[in-house]
């Protein structure tokens, strides 16, 4: 429902550091993300098909911020990085159309 969907705070943020997630199950970058006056979080994503860390660092993202917390071996993710799936299972990033303004949020 249209309520559902406004229970997710979706916002914008700027890669600040990314590395190679050695431990994760899945191949995975972990990074951190400034959210503006949300502040810096930790995510773990699996971009690692289409997406180098120099291609990603500074790059805007668009993430859910409010999920909790997940436990992904020795690395605690705070944000939801959102990307599209494609048909041979690499993530494409969702990203603004224009630069925004960090922790702008999603309507």
């Amino acid at each position: 429902t249209i309520e559902d969907f406004h229970k997710l705070d979706i916002r914008v943020g700027k890669v600040i550091s990314v590395e190679k997630f050695a431990e994760a199950k899945k191949p995975a970058y972990k990074m951190k993300i400034d959210f503006g006056k949300l502040g810096i979080k930790n995510s773990s994503a699996q971009l690692t098909g289409l997406y180098s860390e120099k291609e990603l660092l500074g790059r805007q993202i668009v993430a859910v911020v409010n999920f909790p917390p997940r436990q992904i071996a020795n690395f605690v993710s705070e944000v939801l990085v959102l990307g599209a799936i494609s048909d041979n299972r690499d993530t494409i990033l969702l990203v603004p159309e224009r630069d925004a303004e960090l922790g702008d949020k999603m309507a």
